[in-house]
């Protein structure tokens, strides 16, 4: 199915030739302006009718485009392992809502709770069902090459911090693409039962990426390299202790070095 986004040119049997202004590829509806400038129609690609400039039915219910973009980046970061930037990690979790699922890549060292954000390297499947682009000059409906070209382009000091080898977490993300793509994507969402704490490393949440897909029932996922530590221990950053004097707390006395 070719891409559908803002800007794309369609056609309507009753409205002729326009363009669409927004998309939701959640629910279907785009608003889409036909000759006005200042007033736009709002259509359903499951029911109007749309097609595309050259004839092509769009088949929003029988072929739904990707609603969110986790599957498309997954095949970006192996392509890109195996090129040998191995140092690129995908971490994706939902939204509080639950509706959409963030996704975040970073490079250099493998600390998950403790990535650098760099900008343009994160988003939202919130923000993506809207306008399919990632952010980095890409097109809607890019191929996994054509993204791989734009990040370069849109970051390259960012992506050279990716060289380098770690070869237990690209087999890994290997095995996760095998099983996973093109339909579903990884949640690193560390669930917690209704007044529990955590799970001791349950399998690894799987969403699929685009509507009428039944749930996932391959093979379990397991965590990534670095995460076994992750379910001891609260997680909490320590509180300092409370002063109700106001006066600073006596600080005890150094240990002197003998000479």
């Amino acid at each position: 199915m070719k891409a559908v986004a803002p800007g794309t040119v369609i056609f309507h049997r009753h409205r002729g030739y326009g363009v669409i202004t927004h998309v939701n590829l959640l629910t279907g509806w785009i608003s889409a302006r036909f000759g006005s400038e200042s007033r736009t129609l709002d259509l359903n690609l499951s029911s109007d009718e749309v097609q595309h400039a050259d004839g092509e039915p769009i088949l929003f219910r029988r072929a739904p485009p990707d609603r969110m973009p986790h599957a498309r980046l997954m095949a970006v970061v192996r392509e890109l392992h195996q090129a040998g930037y191995q140092k690129l990690y995908l971490y994706s979790w939902p939204k509080p809502s639950g509706l959409h699922w963030r996704w975040h890549i970073f490079t250099g060292p493998r600390t998950w709770m403790q990535r650098t954000w760099r900008e343009g390297w994160y988003g939202s499947g919130a923000e993506y069902n809207n306008n399919p682009v990632m952010g980095w000059g890409d097109t809607p409906g890019a191929t996994t090459d054509e993204l791989i070209h734009a990040l370069a382009r849109f970051d390259p000091q960012g992506l050279a911090q990716a060289l380098g080898r770690d070869e237990d977490h690209t087999a890994w993300f290997a095995q996760a693409c095998e099983v996973l793509l093109p339909g579903y994507m990884y949640s690193l969402n560390m669930e917690r039962p209704a007044g529990g704490g955590l799970v001791e490393a349950p399998p690894v949440p799987v969403v699929p990426v685009r509507a009428g897909l039944k749930p996932y029932a391959g093979p379990d996922i397991g965590w990534p390299p670095g995460w076994a530590g992750l379910w001891t221990g609260t997680h909490v950053m320590p509180a300092r202790k409370i002063s109700l004097s106001g006066e600073p707390e006596p600080q005890p006395p150094r240990e002197q070095s003998l000479r």
